[in-house]
């Protein structure tokens, strides 16, 4: 592994800047996105996305469009949904769990994520912590010097190469307090983790979290691997190209199972339906939730 962004982190990023920048309604802004790209990572992505068009929908005609009409539409369609909507749950979900006590954020698997950038306000009362791979989180930390960002001073960075480091005694070191409720976010990870280590996790995270303690993550449905849906096999067969094959899908019987064995409840758990509903659609954007995708809140209760 090298000390460069994915091409899984710079997709998402530049989904979360295009859709800011060019949606009258966008499901959510992030304004900051764009900043943690290199000019030539942005035009990159762009090509890269725009050379693939009939790769993501091969029954259209690329000359028929604008390039700008039709990086909206594969944008809107294949690479924006699940970053923008997920995101837009979780910080909401995170809101919810201030009001009920908690002090603490940490966020896994963080990679170009600008919360702690966005939401100084938070900062002011709570602390957060970003856990990533130590080569990953040196890539961001080189992103922010170059973008001149000031790192706020509740926020912390926790590397942790989970091959060999103890989650929870990386996080207590950077002195995070497992006695106090918290929030747990584990955005887009657990696709490209095996069931051991997604259950290995699972531990780790029921040593830190105090009682009502909540956790929210994304998951593949145990129908994704075989869906017929064209942009569920595309996500596929580019993470596969890209050396971040997925490997993981649960049914909700499972994944209940699973939580449970670690102290953990569900308290929330949203298909896509109900993400078209109550994120995509409220928000009044021009988006279709990702099929075999859910969210899932889950709460620790010891």
């Amino acid at each position: 592994m090298n000390n460069k962004a994915s091409i899984t982190a710079l997709m998402s990023s530049f989904g979360r800047a295009f859709h800011s920048e060019n949606e009258e309604h966008p499901v959510f802004a992030d304004h900051l996105a764009k900043e943690l790209l290199t000019a030539e990572e942005y035009a990159a992505v762009q090509g890269y996305i725009l050379g693939g068009a009939q790769f993501f929908e091969p029954e259209i005609d690329p000359a028929t469009f604008q390039p700008k009409e039709l990086l909206r539409r594969l944008v809107n369609v294949h690479i924006a949904p699940s970053p923008l909507c997920r995101t837009t749950y979780t910080e909401k979900a995170l809101e919810a769990a201030d009001l009920t006590g908690t002090k603490q954020y940490v966020i896994l698997g963080a990679g170009m994520d600008t919360f702690a950038f966005r939401e100084t306000e938070f900062l002011l009362k709570h602390r957060v912590f970003e856990v990533d791979h130590p080569l990953t989180q040196a890539d961001k930390l080189e992103r922010i010097t170059r973008a001149s960002w000031t790192v706020p001073d509740n926020l912390t960075f926790v590397p942790v190469d989970f091959t060999k480091d103890s989650l929870a005694e990386r996080l207590i070191a950077a002195g995070f307090d497992p006695s106090v409720k918290s929030f747990f976010s584990w955005l887009g990870v657990t696709y490209y983790l095996s069931a051991e280590a997604i259950d290995a996790m699972l531990s780790s995270l029921s040593e830190l979290c105090a009682d009502g303690s909540s956790l929210v993550f994304d998951y593949p449905d145990e129908d994704f691997f075989a869906a017929p849906e064209k942009r569920v096999q595309n996500t596929i067969m580019m993470a596969k190209a890209g050396g971040e094959p997925m490997k993981t899908a649960f049914s909700y019987s499972e994944l209940e199972t699973l939580l449970e064995k670690h102290g953990f409840q569900i308290y929330e758990l949203l298909t896509p339906d109900d993400i078209q509903r109550d994120v995509i659609d409220k928000a009044g954007a021009d988006m279709k939730a990702f099929e075999h995708v859910n969210y899932c809140l889950a709460v620790r209760k010891n």
